[in-house]
């Protein structure tokens, strides 16, 4: 996909490794759709970012409001080429807590509808847009860019409710990406290791060196351009479909 004059959305694009992705694809020419909560800064980054840029305030978990915001986005530029999912919330919990009380399962379930359920409804409302678009290389129509995280792979205590979420995303992505593919439309993942984002912005250099220290090399924590060029190059290479890239500098979370 060539990224030049193209459509995109962007979740969770106001701040941190969303807001990274739509600079980049800003950037790189693309109009993007802000889809960020009424209470982000989503609405200054768009009158940041010019006239290529518009604000959707929009809550993930809500089905209706999703609607809405894709349909618009459609109408306003015409159509959508390229969907980044990075909206999310990792909030920890340990299965048993401190007062022997368990997990509680309305955060459960509010980790899985923003992260797995909101992913997949954002996706399937672009991808029926998508679907509509004139085939391009390859009969190319659209790209899907979903972010789940490495602890998918190997979630820390306390992770249950994330690393299900993200687990979720890693599991659902081949078979859309099979699905998709008579439509012209593929759909990839990026799964990242610890990052430079406004999540560790109040954290000491002490805790964000033993946090560096996971990464193999280099040894740093990843940063947010780090994320949005694979974000980019996955968009713009064709033969890449169906594939969950590690971002982590060879780093495996232990235990805690």
């Amino acid at each position: 996909m060539d990224i030049s004059h193209s459509r995109s959305v962007v979740t969770g694009g106001a701040s941190g490794l969303g807001l990274s992705a739509v600079e980049r694809l800003v950037a790189g020419g693309s109009r993007v759709a802000i889809f960020d909560l009424p209470t982000s800064p989503g609405e200054e980054q768009a009158d940041r970012l010019g006239d290529q840029v518009m604000f959707v305030p929009v809550d993930v978990t809500d089905t209706e409001a999703v609607a809405g915001a894709v349909a618009q986005v459609a109408e306003a530029f015409g159509g959508i080429d390229v969907n980044v999912n990075c909206a999310g919330i990792a909030p920890a919990s340990r299965l048993i807590g401190r007062d022997g009380d368990p997990f509680p399962l309305d955060l459960f379930t509010a980790v899985v509808s923003v992260n797995l359920i909101g992913t997949f409804d954002v996706l399937r409302r672009c991808a029926v847009v998508m679907a509509d678009n004139e085939p391009g290389v390859d009969g190319e129509r659209g790209v899907i860019v979903n972010v789940a995280s490495v602890a998918a792979y190997e979630g820390q205590i306390g992770q249950a409710a994330y690393s299900a979420s993200k687990g979720g995303i890693v599991g659902m992505m081949l078979p859309i990406a099979r699905d998709l593919a008579s439509r012209g439309i593929r759909v990839n993942t990026v799964a990242p290791g610890i990052m430079e984002t406004p999540l560790l912005a109040g954290a000491s250099d002490e805790v964000k060196a033993s946090l560096a220290a996971v990464s193999v090399f280099p040894k740093r924590l990843g940063l947010p351009e780090d994320f949005s060029a694979l974000v980019i190059h996955l968009v713009e290479n064709v033969f890449i479909n169906g594939e969950t890239v590690r971002l982590d500098a060879a780093g495996r979370l232990g235990p805690r």
